[in-house]
């Protein structure tokens, strides 16, 4: 899965985007986060399957749904206390949720 988070200038989502990638190598999946700000979008939905997007950019949900769906990237909103998932386990089950993939450890390991 590869999940990009948003934010406005891409400050606040290089935080959760780092949190994230230590609660993906804990995994020990190969999904990638990165972050990105509004000047890199909506070029950045291409390569993105899952966006992540800042709780300050509410007001542009309804843009964002419509453009990630054309592209067909599916798009989780961030809580508000976000700032506080200090492991990325939080960012990460809603990337999961929002991608609709629920992996266990039983299930990585067991292929």
């Amino acid at each position: 899965m590869r999940i990009t988070v948003m934010c406005g200038a891409g400050a606040s989502s290089t935080f959760v985007a780092q949190r994230l990638r230590g609660a993906i190598a804990t995994r020990g999946l190969d999904h990638t986060a990165h972050a990105a700000g509004l000047s890199s979008y909506p070029d950045c939905l291409d390569g993105t399957d899952v966006l992540l997007v800042g709780p300050h950019l509410a007001d542009r949900m309804d843009d964002v749904r419509r453009d990630a769906a054309v592209r067909g990237v599916r798009v989780a909103m961030l809580p508000d206390d976000i700032f506080g998932d200090r492991d990325g386990e939080r960012a990460f089950a809603l990337a999961e949720a929002a991608d609709g993939s629920t992996t266990t450890h039983d299930e990585r390991t067991s292929s």
